[in-house]
């Protein structure tokens, strides 16, 4: 029996009885709390309780230190049958820019931290418009500003320049979707 054939049994197995425990679950009555309290009238108190569906609860992923460049996401979601919890992390680029460029001017290298913040499209247009143009290629000064025109090819675009037309996103969108219903299928 080939791996992914094994694998798919397995797999399909597992769903099939996570989806009879779950059904079996719900067909189960709801959780009934019944108290009888005698009061100095002559009545008498019922309380009916019925508990909700377990929650998928989804916890805080990061650090404690505050000096990370790292930013955290997490969600769950939860339904009478099934509970699904997600988390990521990521890195944001423009934070280890600043620690890189901090780093390499406490190093005394202030060339290569204004060459590292020169890659932020932003800083690169700013440096030109002062007159003072980025670093390339070890030039400096009017040399670099000479060399930046000949080598427009380095020059750092803005990210909505690269940006994908509709019809690439569109394409994009429905390829993932694709994806998803063929996995669906698949198990």
């Amino acid at each position: 029996m080939s791996d992914r054939l094994r694998n798919n049994l397995l797999a399909g197995l597992f769903v099939f009885y996570f989806l009879c425990v779950s059904f079996s679950a719900m067909a189960a009555d709801p959780i009934v709390t019944e108290s009888t309290n005698a009061v100095t009238t002559t009545g008498t108190q019922v309380t009916t309780v019925k508990s909700p569906p377990p929650s998928a609860i989804s916890t805080n992923i990061g650090g404690s230190n505050s000096d990370l460049c790292t930013i955290s996401s997490s969600g769950a979601m939860g339904t009478q049958v099934l509970s699904l919890s997600l988390g990521a992390t990521y890195t944001e680029a423009n934070c280890l820019r600043l620690k890189k460029a901090s780093k390499l001017y406490t190093f005394g290298m202030k060339v290569a931290a204004v060459s590292v913040m020169c890659q932020d499209p932003d800083v690169w247009q700013a440096m030109m418009d002062a007159g003072t143009p980025c670093p390339i290629d070890g030039l400096i000064g009017n040399e670099a500003k000479a060399a930046w025109e000949v080598r427009q090819d380095l020059v750092p675009m803005p990210e909505g320049e690269n940006e994908l037309t509709a019809e690439q996103k569109r394409n994009k969108a429905l390829s993932i979707m694709g994806s998803v219903v063929g996995a669906i299928l698949l198990f």
